[in-house]
């Protein structure tokens, strides 16, 4: 039914999301001086997504869009200090400990006893290698790809490069955006462990509600829903060959 299984790195096997906000809220204290911190936090979402087309994801394009934020708000006025704390901001991200889940070593233990698993992050290459290595999970996956956006094209290179059928493929991850819509746009399955710091540019209203959408509440269940799904498809295999003969 499954093959193969792909995952998500940041948010969904270790924490990622908790270390941009705490730099964001240092950002906002920065800053505090020249504005509301609402209105701080506002416009250097807006000049997050904005930069998006020029730097990518990543903690580079963090600190170039808090700089960048910082002059506009201040007027040019932000003074060499200052900046030289926002690099460090950025620098302190970047030389974080990692911090995996709790469970994520076992369920990837098990599962890597059945499936043939791969690793699907986006970001910055050099930051995003030096994770892997440091999370101490890299020898679960025959593959890594680190990759600057997650899009149906995107997917579906992967899949041609490892010639992965993707009726066969399913992705895991903590965002809809990223991880689950392209997926299933492409026939695939798709588990999702939803964060509750999740980036807000990552965020989408609704739920699909089709049979290869799966809800997790943790990513210790997932070995028991595939085995669930695996049991169900045999069933359906047994009655179908019952009902030919």
């Amino acid at each position: 039914m499954i093959d193969v299984l792909a995952f998500d790195a940041d948010d969904t096997l270790w924490h990622n999301e908790t270390l941009f906000r705490d730099a964001q809220a240092e950002f906002r204290r920065l800053l505090a001086r020249y504005h509301d911190e609402d209105w701080i936090e506002k416009r250097l979402y807006e000049t997050e997504v904005r930069n998006l087309t020029h730097f990518g994801y990543g903690v580079k394009s963090f600190m170039l869009s808090m700089i960048e934020t910082a002059i506009e708000l201040t007027e040019g006025r932000i003074e060499g200090p200052e900046v030289q704390r926002i690099l460090a901001l950025g620098r302190e991200i970047i030389n974080a400990p990692i911090r995996v889940f709790d469970g994520v070593v076992e369920t990837l233990d098990t599962l890597s006893r059945r499936y043939d698993m791969i690793l699907i992050t986006k970001g910055d290459l050099l930051h995003q290698e030096s994770k892997i290595e440091a999370s101490g999970l890299r020898d679960y996956f025959s593959q890594v790809e680190v990759v600057s956006r997650k899009e149906p094209v995107t997917y579906q290179r992967i899949l041609e490069r490892h010639r992965i059928d993707s009726s066969r493929f399913g992705m895991v991850g903590d965002s809809m955006k990223s991880d689950v819509l392209p997926v299933l746009s492409l026939g695939g399955w798709a588990f999702r462990v939803p964060n509750p710091l999740a980036w807000q540019h990552e965020h989408v209203d609704d739920e699909p509600t089709v049979p290869r959408y799966v809800h997790l509440e943790s990513l210790s269940t997932l070995p028991g829903v595939l085995e669930r799904l695996a049991g169900d498809a045999d069933r359906s295999a047994a009655a179908r060959a019952a009902n030919s003969g």
